[in-house]
């Protein structure tokens, strides 16, 4: 299979080509490939299983809708099951926000509700231009691919996102994190920057694909407040980081902010494709078909999706998440100590990076923080190394960071304190194999 698939899908995959394996069985944490090994799988999705593989609340719901009789494919058509999850949906949102609210159901992928979200303010203000962060990351659609941040023909201006490990500042921090805001205000309010006053703003509360880097909550209110100051709608971009992920049940509410849109997709449709567009009910001025889809009516995903939601808010896994999150990073933060290899750890909740950095190579000479906190240069070779051993030893994890270079864990919110060492342990024994050049050393067996 592995052979007929490199042969005959596409050079653009990615996943597939990091991680050899064929999945045939999945339940929670573990996967069972075709041959027979298991792994834990710290990927989950890409963050889209909130509660792992198969869970028995989302089969349940998706067989009773298949049971039914009732319709799989509705388009925009009003439904029992659209309404329960609008209303599920509704119930978690902020309160700034769910009071007023509108949803736009948009095709299943986020990079769509990306799209939609910008069309959105763009036709409420009237303005074109777009605010987005270096690091971002909002999708592969041409609106979304402009907003992000390896956009090479940029349409949007890019604002500093505070990156404590390689501030752009050279200084980390509160003071990073101030001067990156103060640009901001600067660029918007100087009338010979350049920068017209634009229709939004779009930021991710940590970002996913960037690094695993969190925001400051003080930044995060800083933004909402230069956006409200200024009229310039906020964007709050939960794609990877919403239903529980971080500690939280939205990111946001982290810093207590509410923004004017969300876009939410992966968890929300409970492992099936589903994105949708939240915003204020003011910002509603499009014209009917102004954004529209044929598969944005997916009855399977938007059970899944009810009783996800539901879940998690009822089993408060974002507690789970926060507080397991928290003994997870001060383990990691044990082991970066150990080995000079590991640059960085950070996060929120159960979205966690070790920045891999070259330990052989000197910190940067522009930094102007204490020699420890400086940063070396990225090692995405050995990021990579560490990928290979882990899956070697059992567990999948993912790459991401502007060099490839920050091993990233997303594991399911139901991962337990067991399963939790498990991983750590594998993880650990793959890090010291590959900083102590023995990496093609067997790895564990696995269980």
């Amino acid at each position: 299979m592995l052979r007929r698939q490199a042969a005959r899908e596409s050079s653009a995959r990615t996943y597939a080509r990091a991680l050899p394996i064929v999945p045939v069985r999945a339940r929670g944490l573990t996967i069972e490939g075709a041959d027979g090994r298991r792994y834990l799988d710290c990927l989950s999705g890409a963050g889209a299983l909130a509660l792992g593989h198969n869970h028995p609340v989302v089969l349940e719901a998706v067989r009773a809708v298949l049971d039914s009789g009732a319709p799989l494919h509705a388009l925009d058509l009003a439904t029992p099951v659209k309404d329960a999850f609008v209303t599920e949906l509704f119930h978690t949102l902020p309160p700034g926000l769910a009071e007023h609210a509108r949803v736009q159901f948009c095709g299943p992928a986020g990079t769509d509700a990306v799209e939609a979200a910008l069309t959105l303010v763009r036709t409420a203000t009237g303005r074109t231009g777009i605010l987005s962060f270096t690091g971002a990351y909002h999708g592969m659609t041409a609106a979304a691919q402009d907003a992000s941040g390896h956009a090479t023909d940029v349409r949007v201006t890019r604002l500093p996102y505070p990156y404590d490990y390689r501030c752009p500042f050279g200084t980390g921090g509160e003071t990073g994190a101030e001067l990156a805001a103060r640009w901001t205000e600067y660029l918007l309010d100087d009338p010979r920057s350049g920068v017209p006053t634009p229709a939004a703003m779009i930021l991710e509360p940590v970002q996913g694909e960037g690094g695993v880097i969190p925001a400051p909550d003080p930044w995060l209110r800083r933004m909402r407040q230069i956006t409200a100051d200024r009229s310039i709608p906020l964007i709050a971009d939960e794609i990877q980081t919403g239903v529980g992920r971080t500690g939280a049940f939205w990111a946001v509410e982290h810093s207590g902010i509410t923004p004017d849109v969300m876009v939410l997709s992966k968890a929300i449709g409970g492992s099936l494709p589903l994105a949708v567009v939240v915003y204020r009910d003011d910002l509603d001025a499009w014209e009917p078909g102004a954004h529209a889809g044929t598969f944005r009516g997916n009855q399977l995903a938007m059970a899944a999706g009810t009783a996800t939601l539901a879940y998690v808010r009822r089993h408060r896994l974002a507690d789970h998440a926060a507080a397991l999150g928290t003994r997870m990073l001060t383990q990691l933060r044990a082991l970066a100590d150990r080995f000079s290899c590991i640059g960085d750890v950070r996060g929120r909740g159960l979205m966690i990076g070790l920045e891999v950095v070259d330990p052989e190579r000197e910190a940067a000479e522009t930094t102007h923080r204490p020699v420890p906190r400086a940063p070396r240069p990225a090692a995405p070779g050995l990021a990579a190394a560490i990928r290979r051993e882990c899956l070697r030893r059992g567990l999948i994890v993912e790459l991401g960071g502007r060099h490839a270079s920050v091993v990233r864990l997303l594991p399911p919110l139901t991962i337990t304190d067991e399963q939790a060492s498990a991983v750590l342990d594998r993880l650990a024994d793959a890090v010291e194999a590959v900083a102590r050049g023995t990496a093609d050393r067997p790895g564990r067996p696995n269980p």
